[in-house]
Order: structure tokens, then C-alpha cells, then sequence
């Protein structure tokens, strides 16, 4: 015989309920929809007010293609269609500051200019892929206000559609509302994505399950291409969709799965192409440009006369740049915001400290957090800028050059 809590219970009546779960209720869609953007990856944000910038006359011909592209599209008729361009480098090549300078020239000149700016030093989530496509959207809709409407409506009826992948989240926040709003297909526009070879893995770990694989000792943990290809991915889906007007230009190092993506016969044809940062855009010009420029300002700035430095001097200097103006910026940079020493002091440490331009240009990638094409894949696990003496051992330099190269390096960035 069975036994009940209510065997002996008398004079008493059970009525049935129903438990229902609920998503949450969003009182205000488009706050919800504010409060999971990354705001420090817009190109105007407060975090990025000592982005750099493309020097006045300088990566102008880049610039030129780059904007002419967004705003008349490519001269050849095969190429009307074709949303997306990529334009990449490796480390050192200016490819923020020149996507950060045609974002301004965007806003100048009344051209629609959406950004997402990564970045692997900044804030989580400008280094994750989370708050990728509600930062688009939110943008879209600063621009456009007709999308505000349907897209407080898909928020109000997917509670958790933050929570769904990229391209479901692309589907209802962009490109849905879209599809509502009427748009003058002949209106510029671009979304602009600089540096998503640093969108690092988000990783995701169940409290019930440790995160490792059946086999013992062997990680399930994402990498961060996975991540970088769901934006690709996303990206070109839109770009295929008639109801997205607008162009997309994409900036990175010339990693592995962007080869691999912009390469894919399957799908080359959707894709303008290819911006070079080689020599054909003279980055040798550019950089004494700059050099002369910056150098005018030191000067003034501290009363010195018009010989410093001497042409000799910033040949030196241009050979070590070896045409990476992240070399340049940094000389630059520490000779302007170091609290020792005068700037001809100053300049001359950074003349004795890497003679070698390949060198120097190692040194800088190293200490960015970057790696040269091709090698020292060897610090890639540590975690942490290496020590002075293991730089020194794998680049057999002298002692001293790597304590500082540092030294030199962190009063720039600083």
C-alpha cells in the first residue's frame, strides 16, 4: 500500500497549479541593449582619446583608397556588390591609426561610420566577442533612429538573445530591423572593425563539469581563433544580405585564419581586395614625415634650434624604423613624456640603444605584447612580457640592450 504525506489528513481540498518559467521582463530595450556595449571601442571613446592617429599628410594614399572605396565603391563593375575589404599589415604598420583616421574623416564628412575597435590591452570587453554585435546595433541605431522600434521589439521578444550566438545575434539586431526600415541604398555608410586578431577566446565553463576533456590532462578550453572566425563569419553574412547597405572594413595582422577566410576560393569573389600595407604605399615617406613633424614640435617646445636634429640623425632613425612606424611613435613618444633628461639626451639613448633596425623593430614588437612573423613562437604560452635575459638569449644581443630596449619602451607607452 502506498503512502502519502496526506494519509491522514481530513476535511481539506487540493486545487492544481501550473509552475511556468518566465525569460525575464526587459521594462526598457534599448537601456538593456546600452548596458552590454563595449562603449571604450567606438572610435570616439573617452579609452581611445591617445589612440593613435595618422599624422596630417601621412598614410594618405591609404586613406585615400580606403574612403574612396567606402563612399564610390571599386571602379571595376564586377566589384559594385562586394561589401567587404581588408586591410592588414603586420604589427607596427599603423593599421589602428589609419582606421581610426578614416573613422574621423567618416564623421567629418557626414558618412555613416560604425566601429568596433579590439583591443588585447584594454578593457574585457573590448577583448571579447560579446559585445561585438550589441555595440553594432547600438550604433545603427544612434544613426538611423527608425531601426530604434524594431529593435526594442527583438530585444522585448528574445529576453535572452544575448546570451545566442553571433550570427542569430546578427540576424536580430541588425539585420531584421534593417529589413523594417526603409534605407537610400545610395547613402554611404561602413562599419568599421580594427584589431580583431586581439579578440582573445571567451570561454565558458560549466559548475557541474571540470573543464577537461574524457582524456586525462588534455584542455577543452576555446582558442581565440574560433571566436575571430564567428566575427568573420557574421560579417559576411550581412554583407551578403541585401538589406545591409553598408560596406565593412576589416583591419588585421596577416594571421593564419584571415589568410585562410579571405583566401577561401568558395567565397573570394564577395570580398574586395586586399589592402597591403607594403612599400608600394612609400611608408618611408610617411615616417620622416612624421619625424620632421614631431621633431618641429619638440623643438618649439623647448626653445632648440632649427638644426636639431640633423638630417643624418633622422636617416638613422628612418633606417631603424625600418619602415614600422611603430618605431618611430615610440622614439617619439619617449622623448616627449620621459621625466629624465633633455631631448638631446634623450634622443642620443635612443640612438645607442639598438643600432640593429631589424633588431629594433623586434624589440618593440616584443615589448607591444606582439611577435614577429615567423618566430619566437617560443613566449607564446607565458603569459607575460618575457625577462630581459631569456629576450637576450633567443636574440643573442649583447647584456644591457634588453634592460634597455624596456626601459626606453615603457616610458613611451606609459
Amino acid at each position: 500500500m502506498m503512502t502519502t504525506y496526506f494519509s491522514d489528513a481530513r476535511d481539506f481540498s487540493v486545487k492544481e497549479f501550473n509552475v511556468i518559467n518566465e525569460a525575464p521582463h526587459v521594462a526598457d530595450p534599448l537601456n538593456d541593449l546600452a548596458s552590454r556595449i563595449a562603449a571604450g571601442a567606438l572610435h570616439d571613446s573617452d579609452e581611445r582619446c591617445d589612440a593613435p592617429k595618422c599624422h596630417p599628410e601621412t598614410r594618405v594614399a591609404v586613406q585615400g583608397e580606403i574612403y574612396s572605396w567606402i563612399v564610390y565603391s571599386d571602379p571595376d563593375p564586377a566589384q559594385k556588390m562586394v561589401k567587404i575589404k581588408w586591410v592588414t599589415g603586420p604589427a607596427g604598420t599603423g593599421k589602428s591609426a589609419i582606421m581610426g583616421s578614416v573613422a574621423d574623416t567618416c564623421k567629418q564628412n557626414g558618412v555613416l561610420a560604425v566601429t568596433f575597435f579590439f583591443a588585447s590591452y584594454a578593457s574585457p570587453d573590448r577583448r571579447r566577442k560579446t559585445a561585438f554585435i550589441p555595440t553594432l546595433a547600438y550604433q545603427l541605431a544612434e544613426h538611423i533612429p527608425a531601426v530604434k522600434d524594431p529593435l526594442a521589439q527583438a530585444i522585448r521578444d528574445r529576453p535572452l538573445l544575448f546570451k545566442k550566438n553571433l550570427r542569430v545575434q546578427m540576424e536580430a539586431l541588425i539585420l531584421t530591423p534593417l529589413r523594417q526600415v526603409a534605407i537610400e541604398s545610395k547613402v554611404p555608410g561602413v562599419v568599421l572593425i580594427d584589431g580583431v586578431d586581439e579578440c582573445e577566446a571567451e570561454q565558458y565553463f560549466d559548475s557541474h563539469v571540470p573543464p577537461v576533456s574524457p582524456r586525462a590532462g588534455e584542455s577543452i578550453e576555446r582558442t581565440k581563433d574560433r571566436d575571430q572566425l564567428e566575427i568573420l563569419e557574421a560579417l559576411r553574412e550581412a554583407a551578403l544580405d541585401p538589406a545591409f547597405p553598408f560596406r565593412i572594413v576589416i583591419a588585421s595582422r596577416p594571421e593564419r585564419i584571415f589568410r585562410e577566410f579571405f583566401n577561401n576560393e568558395s567565397h573570394k569573389s564577395s570580398f574586395a581586395p586586399t589592402l597591403i600595407l607594403d612599400e608600394k604605399y612609400n611608408p618611408n615617406a610617411d615616417i620622416i614625415l612624421f619625424l620632421q613633424a614631431k621633431f618641429g614640435e619638440i623643438r618649439r617646445r623647448y626653445n632648440l634650434g632649427l638644426s636639431w636634429p640633423s638630417p643624418e640623425i633622422l636617416a638613422v632613425l628612418l633606417d631603424q624604423a625600418s619602415g614600422q612606424f611603430i618605431y618611430a611613435a615610440t622614439v617619439i613618444r619617449y622623448i616627449t613624456t620621459s621625466r629624465h633628461g633633455n631631448p638631446h639626451t634623450l634622443l642620443d639613448q635612443v640612438l645607442k640603444s639598438a643600432p640593429n633596425p631589424i633588431l629594433a623593430v623586434k624589440w618593440l614588437w616584443i615589448l607591444k605584447g606582439d611577435l614577429p612573423p615567423g618566430g619566437l613562437n617560443f613566449f607564446m604560452g607565458m603569459g607575460s612580457n618575457p625577462a630581459a635575459f631569456l629576450v637576450n638569449l633567443l636574440l643573442q644581443t649583447d647584456d644591457g640592450d634588453a634592460e634597455y630596449v624596456t626601459k626606453v619602451y615603457r616610458h613611451a607607452v606609459r
